[in-house]
C-alpha cells in the first residue's frame, strides 16, 4: 500500500497494529502520508511548529527492525505529536513565547535529554511529527493566539476558539495528521481544547504521569495526558506515559495504582450497566448552563440511561463544596490557586535543561524576558499575584514554598468528593464539559468549562468523550469525572458512552 491509498481518518493504534504486522502498509508509508498530510494543512490550521526531522528514519527503522524479527514497542510506527513546552533532545522548546525562540528575535532553550514522557514515546517505538502550537507560557485554555507561531485554528469549525493551551495538538489530531498527541494540563488544557476539537482527552490523576521535563505553570497542577480520536487510543498512549520516574517524586504515588493489562483493560459497551453517575447541578457550580447545552446534555443523559447508567441529580447539594472555588482576581473565571511555585518549579526546569543551555535559573529567566514582565499588569499571568501564597513564595523564588493555603483548599476538596462518592455511592461524575458552546475564534472571551479548577487543585482524573454538536457546528463534550487513580474505570465508561452513540463525525 502507498501513502496516498492510506486512509488516516480511520487509523487507529489497533489498525496499524495489524496493518504492519500483515504488511498491508510499512511504518515509511504511513509516516509519508501523515508528512503528505501536515504538507497540506498545517499552513491553514498551523498546528505544527517545530518538525521533527528524524521522523521519516525512525519509521524507516522500525520497518528494519520489524523485519529483523526484533521486538517493537507498544506504538511501533504510530504518528504523533508532542506539545511545545515538552523536552525534546536538541529541539527548541519555547512555550510559545517569541522571547524563548531565536528565529523570532529571542533566546533558544535547547534540551540536553528528552523529557520524561518524550523518551517514553519513543521508547515505544512511535514517529514524532513534531512538537505543537501553544499561547505565550501556556497561560490560557482557551487558544493559542498570542504564540510567535501565530494562532492555532479550529479544524471542526474555523471560526471558533480551538481550546487551549494544547491547541496545536488537539488540531494535529482532528486533521489526521497524526493518530494521538501529547498534551498537558494545568487548568483545562487537555479538556478544553479536545472538547472544542469533538476528541477523546485524558486528564490523568496528578502523579500518575511525569511532568519532569515540561515547561511548568505549577508541579502541584500540571499534568501530562494524551489526545486522540478514540477513547481505545487515548488509553493505549497512556499506558505508555503513566508510571514512576525518579525525575518526578510525585510519581511515586503511582506505584501500585497502574491497573494490570493497562488503562483500557475495564473497556466494555456494557461498562455503563448500573454505574451510578452524578450529574452537574447548582452543587458543584451555580452558574446556569445555556439553554442548548440543557438540551444536549438532556439528550445525552437518556443516552447513557438507555445504556444502563443509574444517574444521581446534583449530588454536591448543600455540601459547601461550590463555596469552595474562587477566581482569582482579574479573571472572573479561573481559579489559579497552586500555581504560586511557579518561580521554584521554573528554577528546576532550567537546571534539568544542561550546562550549556542559554539560561539555568530563575534569576537568568526574570532578566531574558523583562520587557515583558509577564507577573506586570497585562502581562500573561497578571492574576498571580493576586493568589494568597505568591508573593510569600517570590521572597525566597529557588526554595520550595510551602503553599499552606492551596494544601489546606485540596484537602478540602478530596475531602468532600470523597464522602459525596461513598454517601451516594458514586461510580463517577458526568458533566456538561463546557457551560456553552465555543466562542468566537477573536471573541475575546474564555471558555467556560465546568470543571477547570475544581478538578486541577483536587488532582481527580477526567476524561472527554464527544456526545454531539451545537446548531452551530461546534462540538458538544462530557467529562466523566472520579476520584484519584480511577482511570481505568472513567474509561471504560467513556468508551461504553463513545460506541454507543458515535456522535464524533470526521474533521476534514
Amino acid at each position: 500500500m502507498t501513502s496516498a491509498s492510506i486512509n488516516l481518518e480511520t487509523l487507529t493504534i489497533a489498525s496499524i497494529r495489524k496493518g504492519l504486522a500483515d504488511g498491508s502498509f510499512t511504518a515509511e508509508a504511513l509516516t509519508l502520508a501523515s508528512l503528505e498530510q501536515v504538507d497540506r494543512l498545517n499552513g491553514t490550521y498551523n498546528a505544527i511548529i517545530i518538525a521533527n526531522p528524524e521522523a521519516l528514519e525512525t519509521a524507516r527503522q522500525v520497518d528494519k527492525r520489524r523485519a529483523a524479527g526484533e521486538s517493537l514497542g507498544p506504538l511501533a510506527g504510530v504518528p504523533v505529536v508532542v506539545k511545545d513546552p515538552m523536552d525534546m533532545k536538541g529541539v527548541p522548546t519555547t512555550a510559545g513565547w517569541h522571547l524563548l525562540y531565536s528565529k523570532t528575535g529571542g533566546i533558544d532553550l535547547i534540551p540536553e535529554t528528552d523529557s520524561p514522557v518524550v523518551a517514553r514515546m519513543r521508547a515505544a517505538d512511535a514517529v514524532i511529527l513534531g512538537k505543537t502550537n501553544v499561547p505565550v507560557l501556556s497561560h490560557t485554555g482557551s487558544h493559542a493566539s498570542d504564540s510567535w507561531a501565530g494562532p492555532t485554528i479550529n479544524v471542526v469549525i474555523e471560526d471558533r476558539m480551538p481550546g487551549g493551551s494544547s491547541a496545536g495538538t488537539a488540531s494535529a489530531v482532528a486533521c489526521t495528521m497524526c493518530v494521538v498527541g501529547l498534551a498537558e494540563e494545568t487548568g483545562g488544557s487537555i479538556q478544553n481544547p479536545a472538547s472544542a476539537h469533538g476528541l477523546v482527552g485524558i486528564k490523568p490523576t496528578i502523579g500518575l504521569v511525569p511532568n519532569a521535563g515540561v515547561v511548568p505553570l505549577s508541579s502541584n497542577r500540571d499534568v501530562v495526558g494524551p489526545i486522540a480520536r478514540t477513547v481505545e487510543d487515548a488509553a493505549f498512549c497512556l499506558d505508555v506515559l503513566a508510571g514512576w520516574s525518579a525525575e518526578d517524586p510525585k510519581t511515586l504515588a503511582s506505584v501500585g495504582k497502574i491497573p494490570e493489562g493497562g488503562f483500557g483493560s475495564k473497556i466494555s459497551k456494557d461498562a455503563l450497566k448500573g454505574k451510578r453517575l452524578g450529574l452537574f447541578g447548582p452543587g458543584w457550580r451555580p452558574e446556569p448552563l445555556s439553554d442548548e447545552t440543557v438540551s444536549l446534555y438532556e439528550r445525552a443523559k437518556a443516552e447513557l440511561a438507555d445504556a444502563g447508567a443509574i444517574l444521581v441529580d446534583d449530588p454536591f447539594a448543600g455540601t459547601g463544596f461550590s463555596d469552595l472555588r474562587e477566581p482569582t482576581p482579574p479573571t472572573p473565571h479561573f481559579d489559579g490557586r497552586g500555581l504560586e511555585s511557579i518561580a521554584w518549579d521554573v528554577d528546576c526546569y532550567l537546571k534539568r535543561l544542561g550546562p550549556s543551555a542559554a539560561i539555568k535559573s530563575w534569576a537568568e529567566f526574570v532578566d531574558a524576558v523583562k520587557s515583558e514582565d509577564p507577573f506586570a499588569p497585562g502581562g500573561v499571568l497578571s492574576f498571580m499575584p493576586s493568589l494568597g501564597d505568591f508573593r510569600t513564595a517570590m521572597e525566597n523564588p529557588t526554595a520550595p514554598p510551602e503553599l499552606p493555603e492551596f494544601m489546606a483548599l485540596k484537602a478540602a476538596y478530596l475531602r468532600l468528593l470523597g464522602e459525596v462518592f461513598e454517601t451516594q455511592s458514586l461510580d463517577g461524575l458526568v458533566y456538561p464539559q463546557m457551560f456553552e458552546e465555543l466562542p468566537g475564534l477573536h471573541a475575546g472571551k474564555p471558555i467556560l468549562e465546568t470543571t477547570v479548577g475544581e478538578l486541577n487543585i483536587a488532582g481527580i482524573p477526567g476524561v472527554t468523550v464527544p456526545a454531539g454538536y451545537y446548531r452551530s457546528g461546534a462540538p458538544f463534550e462530557l467529562i466523566f469525572l472520579g476520584l484519584q487513580w480511577s482511570e481505568a474505570e472513567l474509561i471504560a465508561m467513556a468508551y461504553a458512552y463513545e460506541q454507543s452513540t458515535l456522535h464524533r463525525k470526521p474533521a476534514v
